[in-house]
């Protein structure tokens, strides 16, 4: 009896499981599912949830922590670009503190002498800015136009309030309560001095670290990359490989830098003596000026096309010089963009032109003002990084040209 009642229960099992075998198969499955159950949560989207976090938590990370990252940064870069400098003195049996030293004393030197040699024609560009502004506006309104609508219904709701204020007698004041004006200090010279000061002082503080800094990264720089190897590869091949990689992205990151160097001289030597060839007053500082905003994509040369257009305007008096002024910028600044720095730079150091503005974005809301300057070289070591990465090479790939 207990034999056939067991019979009879394996026999309904086994019915059981051919209904539901039966049932699933009429059903289709979904990706990610085993048997006719969902999984709660796809691996994928959860690796993909965690990467967007991650991602915005550096984000707003790098934006708090400004003050700690943009001195590393440019040590960064500073190193990347004099890297090569200092190799070439060591290959030539220079010991390589005193081959940093001199690169960096060296490059203090013409930055120095650059600076004195314009400090004249920026202050004269400064004393002019209210005058230039008033020639402006003057050339802008040469008859003054009959008021506007607009501007009458202003003048009648301030002449309003005025008659309003003046009708409605003053609030009576309590018994014992004194009646007391309060007037904002004026702007006092001291203050200003004393701010100004604390600004030079602070940005000195800063240079002399980040000089600091990258004369160490310059000396250890073979120290390091044996400590990366070391405790990132573990077997030879792979030490092997990844010593080939660093020096790959070393190389690709330096030519970059040398490449904006070079073509941000041209740019201001170029732009300086076709300035002083048309006359303009301050033709040192502008190409100077023009040099360094070169190095902002797009913006920059916009910027010093506009300013050259109105200085010439002021100087010459006529729309004609203020187009050939800004023309002559706008000229030399296109064809470095379009010939010289796509002729210099290799493909797999270009980037697209969407990677550029999204990088101006960011990192200008990241760093503010120096994140405007930074923006292109911190996303050229990205792609650098990502290109020789297997797991980042659809990144690099984005960047790309």
């Amino acid at each position: 009896m207990a034999r056939r009642a067991a019979w009879s229960e394996c026999r309904n099992a086994q019915t059981d499981r051919r209904l539901l075998a039966h049932a699933d198969a009429g059903v289709p499955r979904l990706a990610g599912t085993t048997g006719g159950l969902l999984e709660h949560t796809p691996r994928h989207g959860r690796s993909l949830g965690i990467s967007i976090i991650a991602v915005i938590a550096v984000l707003v990370f790098l934006r708090y922590a400004q003050e700690v990252f943009i001195p590393l940064v440019l040590a960064g870069l500073l190193f990347y670009a004099l890297g090569p400098i200092v190799d070439w003195l060591q290959r030539r049996r220079v010991p390589r503190a005193l081959g940093a030293a001199f690169v960096l004393l060296t490059l203090l030197s013409v930055a120095g002498w650059t600076t004195y040699c314009v400090r004249d024609e920026a202050l004269s560009v400064i004393e002019s800015l209210p005058k230039a502004a008033q020639t402006l506006r003057m050339a802008l309104r040469p008859n003054q136009a009959p008021d506007s609508t607009i501007e009458k219904i202003q003048r009648a709701a301030t002449e309003i309030d005025k008659t309003t204020t003046a009708a409605m007698p003053a609030p009576a004041v309590p018994k014992g309560v004194v009646r007391v004006l309060v007037e904002e200090p004026g702007l006092r010279a001291a203050d200003f001095l004393r701010w100004g000061t604390a600004q030079i002082a602070g940005l000195t503080s800063q240079a002399l670290m980040i000089l600091l800094l990258t004369f160490f990264l310059l000396v250890c720089d073979d120290l390091f990359k044996r400590k990366l190897i070391k405790n990132f590869a573990a077997s030879l091949s792979e030490k092997k490989i990844t010593k080939q990689i660093l020096d790959q992205i070393e190389t690709q990151i330096a030519r970059f830098l040398l490449v904006q160097l070079t073509t941000s001289v041209l740019v201001a030597v170029v732009t300086g003596v076709s300035l002083w060839g048309l006359g303009l007053g301050q033709a040192a500082f502008w190409g100077v000026a023009a040099g360094v905003l070169n190095s902002i994509p797009y913006l920059g040369p916009l910027v010093v096309t506009g300013g050259l257009g109105m200085v010439g305007f002021m100087q010459f008096g006529t729309i004609s010089m203020a187009m050939a002024v800004a023309g002559v910028a706008l000229l030399i600044t296109t064809l470095e963009g379009w010939f010289l720095t796509p002729a210099l730079m290799g493909r797999a150091a270009r980037m697209n032109q969407v990677a550029i503005f999204a990088s101006l974005i960011l990192w200008s809301w990241l760093w503010g003002f120096w994140g405007v300057f930074l923006a292109v070289p911190m996303m050229m070591v990205v792609k650098a990084v990502s290109d020789h990465v297997q797991d980042l090479k659809p990144w690099g790939d984005f960047l790309g040209d």
